[in-house]
């Protein structure tokens, strides 16, 4: 069944996530309230203070995140993968651009999207931080009304659990077991907030966003048992 799917319909992508700031001081007090509300079960009642948690974990909630980094991969006449990334301090221009990038090149009813893990993070991440930011979601964001068959996108993850879904394996894990290289010399996502703030470093997560990508396309190509590609530059 995937090997029946053309290259040319899929659009490889991951995110990387901030909190929306580093200074819990200045988020409202409406804000620091409903953080804390929403994640005291998480948090076991106050054992992690609210404070320490948002440095944490709020990076990956859409309603206390936000988006530093969108990198997209395709695969070009099954010979190589072409990356391009959206990424910056200003959200807003990132999920233009990005949106713009659907609108013109991925706006069929047969195209599709692919990310580990997208259908629980990645694409219901993306299109709500679009509404937040008032940008019109695209059509192949659009999951309103379907129920969770009826969403053809891709999800290496969802593949992998075979129907098992208490079953969480990481994009890393996959990629050791199908012994595709990985270079994960650098950061890894727990670190992506302190590069953002601390180092004022968009390069380098752009950087790790796009090795991520590399890697799903690869995960993806050994699950329709085909052989790994390079991305263009590594030719």
């Amino acid at each position: 069944m995937l090997n029946t799917i053309p290259y040319k319909k899929i659009l490889f992508l991951d995110i990387e996530t901030v909190p929306q700031t580093d200074n819990w001081n200045l988020l409202s007090e409406r804000t620091q309230e409903l953080w804390a509300k929403k994640t005291a079960y998480q948090r076991n009642n106050d054992e992690i203070s609210p404070e320490e948690f948002y440095h944490e974990r709020a990076g990956i909630m859409a309603e206390f995140g936000k988006i530093v980094c969108i990198s997209c991969g395709i695969v070009v006449n099954e010979n190589y993968i072409h990356i391009k990334s959206f990424y910056g301090h200003d959200e807003e221009k990132i999920l233009k651009d990005f949106n713009s990038m659907l609108v013109e090149n991925f706006f069929k009813p047969d195209h599709l999207l692919c990310a580990h893990n997208g259908k629980e993070f990645d694409f219901p991440y993306i299109a709500r931080r679009m509404m937040i930011n008032q940008i019109e979601i695209p059509r192949i964001l659009q999951m309103f009304g379907k129920k969770p068959w009826e969403i053809p996108h891709l999800d290496t993850m969802e593949l992998w659990k075979f129907g098992d879904y208490k079953h969480f394996t990481s994009l890393d894990l996959m990629a050791n077991i199908f012994e595709i290289p990985t270079p994960k010399d650098d950061i890894d996502g727990s670190q992506v907030a302190k590069v953002y703030y601390d180092e004022n470093n968009v390069e380098r997560i752009k950087d790790y966003c796009e090795k991520d990508v590399v890697t799903l396309v690869n995960v993806f190509r050994k699950m329709r048992y085909e052989s790994i590609l390079s991305r263009r530059e590594d030719l």
